[in-house]
């Protein structure tokens, strides 16, 4: 029996994953949670053997919470199903341990499918998407993202220095880190540039 949790913030693809789960004999669907700091407590309370996340979700997203599960060594595979066809969000997501990465397009039987592929210790990537993955890759570190991605969000570098713990000059520091190595003109172009690329 494959024991998975699924994390989901739309109730609607949440419930509707869980139906096509419960349909198949050899899964059990545990639980499930609308944000990725609820997932992560389930995760620690059910111990699944695969997790089904999305990447946008309120809270952890999907590869913070793949990075958490890596970080802390357990057990747990990580399955990402998105509507991100973008490269670098499986660059990221490969680089975190991540075992499936499926997009929410794909034909409902792929899911069933790559769990059980993954459960037996293999990967489940979209293949038009692995292609494309290897063409370009993310100049950011995890430091300089974390701050875009708070900038664009229309946080001033105070509210960020505080929200992360650092200086004021450093998370100038790591703005102009971030604008110079995309070739953006601002913040904001910066913010843009990467989130098209799926490096935020």
């Amino acid at each position: 029996m494959i024991r998975v949790l699924l994390a989901e913030d739309q109730a609607m693809v949440r419930g509707a994953l869980s139906a096509l789960l419960n349909l198949e004999t050899d899964i059990e669907v545990l639980g499930s949670a609308a944000d990725g700091e609820a997932a992560w407590r389930e995760v620690q309370r059910l111990k699944p053997d695969v997790l089904v996340t999305d990447i946008e979700m309120p809270g952890l997203t999907g590869l913070e919470l793949a990075q958490r599960i890596q970080r802390h060594e357990l057990p747990i595979k990580v399955v990402i199903v998105t509507t991100f066809a973008r490269p670098g969000f499986l660059r990221r997501a490969l680089d975190a341990g991540v075992s499936g990465y499926l997009l929410k397009d794909a034909p409902a039987e792929n899911l069933a499918e790559a769990l059980r592929m993954v459960h037996r210790g293999g990967r489940a990537i979209d293949p038009q998407l692995a292609l494309e993955a290897w063409s370009e890759a993310d100049p950011l570190n995890d430091r300089e993202r974390q701050v875009l991605r708070l900038a664009g969000e229309g946080q001033s570098a105070n509210d960020i220095a505080s929200q992360l713990n650092l200086s004021h000059g450093t998370v100038r520091n790591y703005l102009s880190e971030a604008i110079g190595k995309l070739g953006a003109s601002n913040r904001i172009e910066a913010y843009r540039l990467a989130r098209q690329k799926g490096w935020l």
